[in-house]
């Protein structure tokens, strides 16, 4: 038997037969994809709240903001304090307004936290507006955490400076 009648009976064409199947299926999907690669799609997030929020305060502490504050909104999803972190962002941002907002929502989510109260306080200070507002809240974050009272009672001495001047 020669190799054209192996050919025709399968006993080589079979293995021929298939590899060029698959280089023609290659070669198809490369034409048709153009040439790149299946996406990988991860539909549930691989960090956590709290990993998110360490992120966001490395970005920070790089001067990468932008990142910081997608971050910080993925740890916000499940973690209160990240919206004093996005305030705190904004403020840094110049983005007053914003920064008010993400204060006031972290009051709202935790109603415990001494810091938001101070640094709504502080932004009242250095907008120069809501001053008796301002006062309120710091002796609020007085009450709520004494231990941190050195700092408190710094922004409640310069808002009352302020009111006074």
């Amino acid at each position: 038997m020669d190799i054209a009648d192996k050919t025709r009976t399968g006993t080589v064409g079979n293995r021929n037969y298939v590899f060029i199947s698959l280089l023609f299926a290659a070669c198809c999907f490369v034409i048709f994809t153009g040439c790149s690669l299946p996406r990988i799609i991860v539909l549930d997030d691989p960090l956590t709240p709290e990993e998110h929020l360490h992120l966001g305060v490395a970005y920070e502490k790089r001067g990468e903001l932008d990142p910081a504050i997608k971050e910080y909104k993925l740890a916000a999803k499940k973690l209160p304090l990240a919206y004093l972190y996005l305030g705190n962002v904004y403020f840094q941002k110049g983005e007053l307004g914003k920064a008010e907002k993400h204060y006031k929502k972290a009051i709202k989510k935790d109603p415990q936290n001494a810091d938001v109260y101070n640094n709504l306080a502080w932004l009242y200070y250095t907008k120069k507006e809501n001053l008796e507002e301002a006062e309120r809240l710091v002796l609020k974050a007085l009450e709520l955490n004494p231990s941190k009272g050195n700092i408190y009672r710094d922004t409640l001495e310069k808002i009352e400076e302020l009111k006074n001047w």
